[in-house]
């Protein structure tokens, strides 16, 4: 089992199955006590507010807390095991688990090129075109400024001066002073999550990730050999759980933490201040490098700006890496990503990759520097997020008409939805979606061990009409499942960005 092995107390467990184990069977029947206690028990797990590898309360104790009698929690724990989502071994109690065999569909494949996408409705990617004519602009002023750089060798592995300079001055702008040595310019902020693992979690390392994560970050941190521990966040935008958080730093005593508080990917979850302050304060007590993931801190796309500051502002040194993109906020095309560290954790990167990539391109520094510069960044922040508060609107609007018992909270930003697939599984949804001519990526691909089954993520890329053919779509494909036309495995080539 790739994650450090918890516990899960009767009273909590209990009050996560609130307002009772028993649930209504096909027709309105209500199931048996010990199978409404099992099934919930079992989407605790799937959905990830349970982790897989928990140990489960003793019979009696969780008896008590339920008000049920210990049969009836010994029969649970029982069907629980003859499924595969539980495992005892006698005399030291039983642990979640999740079928042996049980496919996790988290890899992060190639996408589908737009030229072959046909009439695929492709809900893969978080990603939208380019805010022209901003991009040619900052191209045409990128090519201007090109011949005095390429007199030089063209490896500048920290990153152009110009480029870490204006990054360092956006940072000073938004509260947090910040000097261009504290700024390595990455390829796109996988690169830099990339360097900040290799330089913080070796093999075997624990790394804290919030559940849901950013299925291409959990695969990163699988391929470094890093062990995951998942901590839920709260339902419905509510932020981080922060006595998981202090448990989990605490006891698990993780050598990193991955988190991203701003529009988060895939809820888009916004955390607020004094939690930000608080788990930077955890996590220097714990010895926990916290790497904070800012990519969408910029997509607000209701109102005004949230007025939350960056986790970096809350740090006193050397506890928080803070991650950023032009990916998202501008292009997906344009691959410029950074890190912003203390001046030594920065050398210490940038001796690190010589013997990776070198450096990012030209070009493309020098097309993100003059959009900093005042060559248009706000103006291109402005189109990026009104085309993202027009397929927003539509894709809620358009999935409450078509899939009325799926269940999800509009986020104030971001680019993604999390959305909750009623009676049906995210997994299978996807498999049959995708042969209805609509692919999106399901839950399990955003968690640790198969959790969150009965999820999909919806990006905020298609507006009418194509957002309510997509939703027919998917509700199609949820009566293919319920009609038990789905399999039972998502198949690979779905990209998750």
């Amino acid at each position: 089992m790739s994650q450090w092995t918890a516990s899960v107390s009767a009273a909590h467990l209990a009050r996560l199955l609130q307002p009772g184990p028993a649930t209504a069977g096909g027709g309105g029947r209500k199931l048996p006590a010990y199978r409404g206690l099992a099934d919930g028990v079992r989407l605790l797990v799937l959905e990830g507010r349970v982790q897989v590898a928990a140990r489960l309360p003793a019979e009696r104790e969780l008896a008590l807390a339920l008000g049920v009698s210990r049969t009836t929690v010994a029969a649970a724990y029982e069907a629980l095991r003859a499924e595969g989502f539980a495992r005892s071994r006698r005399g030291a109690g039983s642990w979640t688990a999740v079928p042996e065999g049980h496919t996790l569909p988290h890899r992060a494949l190639e996408p589908l090129p737009p030229d072959a996408a046909g009439s695929v409705i492709d809900l893969g990617c978080a990603a939208l075109p380019a805010p022209e004519p901003w991009l040619t602009r900052a191209m045409q002023g990128a090519l201007s400024e090109l011949p005095a750089y390429a007199a030089t060798h063209g490896d500048f592995p920290a990153g152009l001066p110009v480029l870490r300079e204006a990054i360092a001055d956006r940072y000073t702008a938004r509260g947090v002073p910040t000097m261009p040595e504290q700024i390595m310019v990455t390829t796109g902020a996988m690169g830099a999550i990339g360097a900040a693992a290799r330089r913080v979690a070796g093999v075997g390392e624990r790394v804290a990730v919030e559940a849901p994560s950013y299925a291409n970050v959990l695969e990163l941190f699988r391929e470094t050999g890093a062990r995951l521990v998942p901590v839920a966040l709260r339902e419905g935008l509510g932020g981080w759980d922060m006595a998981a958080w202090r448990r989990v730093l605490r006891d698990a005593a993780p050598r990193m933490a991955y988190v991203m508080p701003d529009y988060h990917n895939p809820t888009g979850t916004l955390v607020g201040d004094e939690q930000r302050r608080e788990l930077v304060e955890a996590a220097r007590a714990a010895g926990t490098v916290l790497v904070a993931d800012e990519t969408m801190a910029e997509l607000t796309l209701d109102g005004q700006e949230p007025g939350v500051r960056p986790m970096a502002a809350f740090d006193r040194g050397g506890t928080v890496m803070t991650v950023g993109s032009a990916s998202k906020a501008v292009w997906a095309g344009l691959r410029i990503g950074w890190v912003r560290s203390t001046p030594d954790v920065v050398r210490r990167l940038v001796s690190a990759r010589a013997y990776l990539d070198l450096g990012s391109p030209v070009i493309d520094q020098l097309a993100v520097a003059w959009l900093l510069r005042g060559g248009g960044w706000d103006q291109a922040l402005a189109t990026r997020r009104q085309r993202a508060r027009e397929c927003r609107d539509d894709l809620a609007a358009a999935l409450r008409e078509h899939t009325p018992g799926w269940d999800f909270t509009v986020p104030r930003g971001g680019m993604t939805m999390w959305v909750r697939t009623g009676d049906v599984s995210g997994s299978r949804v996807a498999v049959a979606g995708e042969r209805l001519g609509v692919r999106v990526p399901s839950g399990p691909r955003f968690g640790v061990d198969g959790a969150f089954e009965s999820y999909v993520r919806i990006p905020f890329t298609v507006s009418n009409p194509t957002a309510s053919e997509a939703a027919a779509r998917l509700s199609a494909a949820a009566n293919v499942v319920r009609s038990g036309g789905a399999p039972d495995a998502e198949p690979s080539g779905l990209f998750v960005a």
